[in-house]
């Protein structure tokens, strides 16, 4: 019995030394170590990219429709463009995706561009600042400036990167021309062939048009131009977000926007092109810039900037073609075309002569990195001058209903200059037509 009341209190007196131990060492040796905190993983930024052309901004009434680098504004390097609700508008802070972490935030300065023509939703927009060491390649809008979740918020590339002014990059393109909208279910197949194979006779390069939605038959015409790529379509679901106005002014049409957001189309359609032509056309699909004293646009405009060394913006006078009145010896209705749907613009020859005693809009060619944001007939703001192109130089050929319907047919003027180029015209039309299943083969 002895024996094992030894082995125990050898045991209880090694414990007792332990305890001893641990407690010397916890009081006398002093703390070399810290509890260091985990160190949070590098922000990265969330993969939620929109490829839609009109993207909802969330917690607001407003819509994004792209970004663009434009550091020609002082104290900003990028420019959202968007449709805004104006009596929606509130404090927005601009983050951006800098190689592939996020940076911190900066505020965004909303500019509201002046022509609404009383609608609700106005073409917007937001100026941002890059933050230092920021290679940014894409940017979101926030409308709170603290820690926020960003998972869900959408993304917009920005485009037209700046090239650090090392070398003058070499543009892809001469002429390209904006058509603001399609929608509803136009059909106008023949003269809208006509007007593209016009104006590729004209020099131009590229025709960038905002599709909301057209005809049958015109929708397998412009598959064609896309596939060939001469035309550039751009969906356009307004309809989707937006009850679109089908006129210009809400008092008369009511709506949200004004024609299918025609305003941020043109505008968009300008900083598209920006880093990739050096003339931009503004006009509608119905509506031909037509020069009258050169047979390329690029001989018109090396005359016209040369004359004119300053200028960026050149307004071209509004002519209407009357499409009640034919010429009369049928000698461009052609036979093949009588199953396509449309206006021949060949048979339309009689002019109005414009009403100098009203207002008589014009329609545009930009330089466009002269011009930060326009409206339908003029330009808002822009750094260069401007110049009216006299009539007898360049005018455009608007085929529609009659603007002066008091004029008699006495009034109107003969103008054959389409046909000037009806050897060329005609069987690149049929060309489009055959290859778009229009035409028999």
């Amino acid at each position: 019995m002895a024996k094992p009341k030894r082995v125990r209190g050898k045991f209880l007196l090694l414990f007792i030394a332990i305890l001893i131990f641990i407690f010397c060492i916890t009081v006398r040796t002093p703390r070399t170590y810290r509890i260091i905190p985990l160190r949070r993983a590098p922000k990265t930024c969330p993969l939620q990219i929109s490829e839609r052309s009109i993207t909802p901004l969330n917690n607001t009434k407003h819509l994004l429709v792209s970004a663009y680098m434009d550091q020609r504004v002082n104290g900003f390097d990028v420019r959202i463009i968007g449709i805004f609700k104006r009596d929606s508008i509130q404090k927005l802070h601009c983050v951006f995706c800098c190689a592939g972490q996020l940076s911190s935030k900066t505020p965004g300065t909303i500019l509201q561009h002046t022509d609404n023509f009383g609608f609700p939703y106005v073409t917007t927009d937001v100026m941002c600042q890059i933050p230092q060491n920021c290679s940014a390649t894409h940017v979101s809008l926030l409308t709170e400036p603290g820690e926020v979740q960003l998972v869900d918020q959408p993304w917009l590339p920005v485009r037209n990167k700046k090239t650090n002014g090392k070398e003058k990059e070499k543009l892809q393109f001469n002429f390209t021309v904006c058509i603001s909208n399609l929608f509803g279910d136009y059909n106008n197949v023949l003269q809208f062939a006509q007007t593209l194979e016009m104006y590729r006779l004209l020099g131009v390069d590229r025709v960038v048009i905002y599709n909301t939605s057209c005809g049958p038959d015109l929708n397998r015409l412009l598959q064609i131009y896309s596939q060939e790529g001469f035309v550039e379509m751009v969906p356009w679901p307004i309809d989707q977000h937006l009850n679109p106005s089908r006129g210009w002014l809400f008092s008369l049409s009511g709506g949200d926007v004004h024609y299918f957001g025609q305003l941020t189309t043109l505008n968009e359609c300008i900083y598209r092109s920006m880093d990739r032509s050096r003339y931009v056309l503004l006009n509608d699909i119905d509506e031909i810039i037509m020069p009258y004293k050169h047979n390329t646009l690029t001989s018109l405009m090396d005359v016209l900037q040369q004359q004119h060394p300053n200028t960026g913006v050149y307004l071209i006078e509004n002519h209407i073609f009357p499409k009640k009145h034919f010429e009369p010896s049928g000698r461009f209705h052609l036979p093949q075309w009588n199953g396509v749907p449309g206006i021949n613009i060949l048979e339309h020859i009689y002019r109005e002569d414009p009403d100098r005693q009203s207002y008589h809009p014009h329609k545009m060619i930009l330089q466009p990195r002269l011009v930060e944001r326009t409206s339908v007939h003029e330009v808002l703001k822009s750094s260069g001058q401007q110049f009216k192109v006299p009539m007898d130089v360049c005018r455009i050929i608007h085929i529609r209903v009659p603007l002066r319907k008091s004029l008699t047919f006495e009034l109107l003027n003969e103008d054959k200059r389409l046909w000037d180029f009806q050897e060329k015209l005609i069987p690149s039309v049929d060309k489009a037509l055959r290859r778009a299943g229009l035409l028999p083969s």
